[in-house]
């Protein structure tokens, strides 16, 4: 996934701190999925990926990781939807920032993608 210049640029205007509060304050996921999502995250089964989405880190992945991911990356994709819908971005750059969020808060142990696409241990 590039980004153009533009898409920079837009971060940098002051709806960054309207686009960071949408992400941060209406992303929600289930008590239960949270939990199977934590799991997963621990045991290095799941990842952060650089679309913004999560994957898994090693493949093939079972039917029940398969089946955690489509239920996050759905919840994920409407919550994306609906904030790019309120700010005015575009679908792109509303997965690069959720991207770089959770990349943020990747705990120690945990996998995401760099730039490249090489899933990293943090």
């Amino acid at each position: 996934m590039t980004f153009s210049t533009k898409t920079a640029t837009y971060f940098e205007d002051a709806t960054m701190k309207q686009l960071i509060s949408i992400l941060l304050l209406g992303f929600a996921v289930s008590a239960a999925s949270a939990a199977d999502l934590d799991s997963a995250k621990d045991t290095g089964l799941v990842g952060e990926a650089r679309n913004g989405y999560l994957a898994a880190v090693k493949t093939p992945a079972s039917d029940a990781v398969e089946n955690l991911i489509r239920e996050v990356n759905g919840k994920r994709r409407s919550h994306f939807e609906q904030t790019a819908a309120r700010t005015g971005a575009t679908l792109e750059q509303v997965q690069y920032r959720f991207y770089q969020l959770a990349v943020e808060k990747t705990e120690p142990g945990h996998y995401y993608q760099d730039q490249s696409g090489k899933w990293v241990r943090k």
